[in-house]
């Protein structure tokens, strides 16, 4: 008796299905986070307080009082870092999005590289790098600045980076569990 398992014909598209599944829902979350990473770096809501009677609001790269605003010229560290860890969340969701076009593609140059592995690694840090730029930035702003300004809150902006954190990560887990899909498919298909 043979101890080699014989898999129905069915079993392999259906393993197809859902790792295609897998990969689109996660490219749809990676292109939805990404958006969100654009629109809550670039805005200017990410906190909302009141100053000498009028409301303020301020985003990472300017403030604006009374319908006017202004850049944020100084450099604060924790300004700085937030920004950096924005800027490259968005580098690294991008670069995961462009290795996640390219996994629908069977033209793989190298054996040994999945690049719905490499997507999903590269959304994984994406969410790595807007955790550290949200944890810094809502830790100063408790502590300092909530301190200084009594009426204030985070706004949309604000929201839109926790959201978008959210959105890469799903992003990274579909697309490990595609791969995940493709190992056990590979695994178990004659050769």
């Amino acid at each position: 008796m043979s101890s080699i398992k014989q898999s129905s014909p069915g079993a392999a598209p259906l393993s197809q299905l859902k790792m295609y599944s897998f990969m689109g829902g996660g490219l749809l979350c990676a292109i939805v986070g990404n958006i969100l990473l654009v629109v809550s770096t670039a805005t200017d809501y990410w906190m909302q307080y009141r100053l000498s009677g009028n409301y303020a609001h301020q985003g990472l790269w300017r403030y604006c009082m009374s319908n006017k605003c202004y850049m944020q010229t100084d450099s604060i560290g924790y300004w700085n870092a937030t920004r950096a860890f924005m800027i490259l969340s968005g580098m690294s969701c991008f670069a995961g999005i462009i290795a996640s076009i390219m996994s629908f593609s069977h033209f793989s140059s190298f054996e040994r590289f999945n690049r719905s592995f490499a997507a999903g690694i590269m959304f994984f840090i994406s969410t790595f790098f807007v955790l550290l730029a949200m944890a810094i930035y809502t830790g100063v702003t408790v502590n300092f600045l909530g301190k200084r300004f009594g009426d204030w809150r985070f706004s949309w902006s604000y929201i839109l980076g926790w959201v978008a954190m959210l959105m890469t990560f799903f992003a990274g887990i579909f697309y490990i569990c595609a791969y995940r899909i493709y190992e056990g498919r590979r695994g178990t298909s004659p050769r």
